[in-house]
């Protein structure tokens, strides 16, 4: 076998997982938002959210439009979330208590959209804008 076959037949079993191997470091830009728990407290339902912003600018001030279904699928509200600022690179948790609400009577949430994204004092498409969303719990977060 030459040299040149060797090397073609190493090139191309081996390349596919070299190429996932370093693809799977790679962070997509935009927002991340992760339904980490959901915890009955005082008469609400309080939704524990991890949020990551990797847009490559600080967000001064991110509103998204939640919408809460029942486990039926059937629509029960619709809150404004605020998650306050985002800094680019740091990860932070926020918490949103739902008045009147069982956490076990919720059977999903949808981010309906952005209501307000603040950067550099203006509105930005940047907290939609890539925006990828995720639950760790078996409650579905849509978008």
């Amino acid at each position: 076998m030459s040299v040149f076959t060797r090397t073609l037949a190493f090139v191309l079993l081996f390349a596919p997982s070299l190429v996932q191997s370093q693809s799977e470091g790679i962070t997509k830009p935009g927002v991340s938002l992760e339904l980490n728990s959901v915890q009955d407290v005082e008469g609400a339902c309080r939704f524990t959210f991890l949020a990551d912003n990797s847009t490559g600018t600080s967000i001064e001030k991110a509103v998204f439009e939640t919408v809460i279904f029942d486990t039926e699928g059937a629509v029960m509200r619709l809150s404004l979330f605020d998650f306050r600022a985002l800094p680019e690179g740091r990860p932070r948790v926020r918490q949103f208590d739902v008045p009147g609400m069982a956490c076990d009577t919720i059977g999903q949430a949808l981010i309906n959209g952005t209501n307000s994204c603040i950067v550099n004092g203006a509105e930005s498409g940047a907290c939609s804008d890539g925006l990828t969303l995720t639950s760790r719990i078996t409650m579905k977060l849509l978008g």
